[in-house]
């Protein structure tokens, strides 16, 4: 956040947010505001909603004479918290937030696409969530799924690239779930088609979180015959053990997932997989957790996103047996080692190997897989190729050219 900008935006959470918090920005400039700071919330966990009531805290210290805005998932889900706060000058509904009109606009802003301060431009096509894993607040906060019509995405992926963006993501809460409330209920694989057809000068065409029960025949043909479509998917995947998936709502199993990651890796062998998994969920006993535990060898799951789980109110797993939070947060640190022994495994068999690599600022990037890569003095937004000299542990490094 910068201290002399007439608008700032502090984005909690997921990508979709971030989508969202630049076209507040946007608007909120276009009409005019000066000194405002708005809080885009998340409220996927308790401590995403701690962490953005400690950031207006410290705001209304640091900036006391600037209006702030309270908006997104925790809003919603935890609106009489923060209606409390004194901080707060306003708080704006989560439906609400991106209509010009709630920034005194009759229209949307005519500006540049794209993401300050991003060399990927990110796409939303989907919104809300029709599904209701018991663990989950996020279907209260930003209510039933709502695709975006094709046509429309292509014309912001066109814009994107117009602009110069090299890689687009596409993003959403329940991305698989696209198309199931548009007339004929088109599929996410026939969405990708259509974009790689419609914009052949993509270069790279990257998703976001998957649901293992929605990859449709088509995705799984874009996946492996598309090149432009990156080898990186994260999978949405929570548990390895059946009787916790069951007990949270999911709609896959143990060995749906492994069979997927095993068919989509004899299709396409260089693609990586990352998840979201959930440690200490309600009643889940040593046993089940090392389930989970086991997938993330027999995945090989190289990017994890490792959470403790976090009872939020109103779900029917903050009702279930607990399990202690120091057990919950041990296990997640046991995933996040277990998949960092993983990525190690996965960058020792990059050495030797040329890639391809979007430079972003601060002197890294990213390889086609999505892996991080050192990148010193590499202009942002660039793709570059070379050869993986080594690597520290954590990011590739490129054999110099010199």
């Amino acid at each position: 956040m910068s201290a002399h900008a007439p608008v700032d935006v502090l984005s909690f959470g997921c990508r979709l947010n971030l989508v969202e918090s630049e076209a507040m920005r946007r608007a909120a400039m276009a009409a005019g505001e000066r000194d405002l700071v708005i809080v885009n919330t998340c409220a996927v966990t308790a401590e995403a909603v701690r962490q953005a009531r400690q950031a207006i805290r410290r705001v209304a210290r640091e900036r006391p004479q600037a209006r702030i805005v309270a908006t997104g998932c925790a809003v919603e889900t935890d609106r009489t918290v923060f209606a409390g706060m004194d901080e707060i000058g306003a708080i704006v509904p989560n439906a609400e937030k991106t209509a010009p009109a709630t920034w005194g606009l009759k229209a949307r802003p005519a500006e540049a696409p794209g993401i300050a301060g991003h060399t990927r431009g990110f796409v939303a096509i989907q919104n809300g969530c029709d599904h209701r894993c018991t663990f989950c607040i996020i279907p209260f906060g930003r209510g039933a799924s709502r695709s975006v019509p094709p046509a429309a995405v292509v014309a912001e992926v066109q814009a994107l690239v117009a602009s110069g963006h090299r890689e687009v993501v596409l993003t959403g809460v329940d991305l698989t779930s696209w198309g199931a409330d548009l007339p004929d209920r088109p599929r996410l694989g026939a969405l990708v088609a259509q974009i790689l057809a419609d914009v052949p000068d993509l270069a790279r065409l990257r998703l976001s979180s998957l649901d293992v029960a929605e990859i449709d025949a088509a995705l799984l043909g874009a996946i492996a015959g598309e090149r432009r479509l990156m080898p990186h998917l994260h999978l949405s995947l929570q548990s390895g053990n059946d009787l916790i998936l069951k007990r949270m709502k999911r709609r896959h199993l143990r060995a749906d997932a492994i069979r997927l990651c095993s068919e989509i890796r004899r299709v396409r062998p260089e693609l990586v997989f990352g998840a979201d998994l959930i440690a200490g969920f309600p009643t889940e006993s040593e046993a089940m957790f090392e389930d989970t535990l086991a997938l993330v060898g027999e995945c090989r799951l190289t990017h994890i996103h490792a959470f403790p789980y976090s009872p939020r109110r109103g779900t029917p797993a903050a009702r279930m047996p607990q399990v202690a939070a120091e057990v919950a947060r041990a296990r997640a640190a046991r995933l996040r080692d277990a998949g960092a022994a993983q990525l190690a495994r996965h960058l020792d068999a990059q050495i030797g190997r040329r890639i391809t690599v979007l430079t972003e600022r601060g002197g890294k990037g990213r390889a086609e897989d999505f892996t991080p890569v050192k990148t010193p003095g590499s202009e942002p937004g660039r793709l570059v190729s070379g050869v993986v000299a080594a690597h520290d542990g954590r990011a590739l490094v490129l054999r110099s050219s010199s």
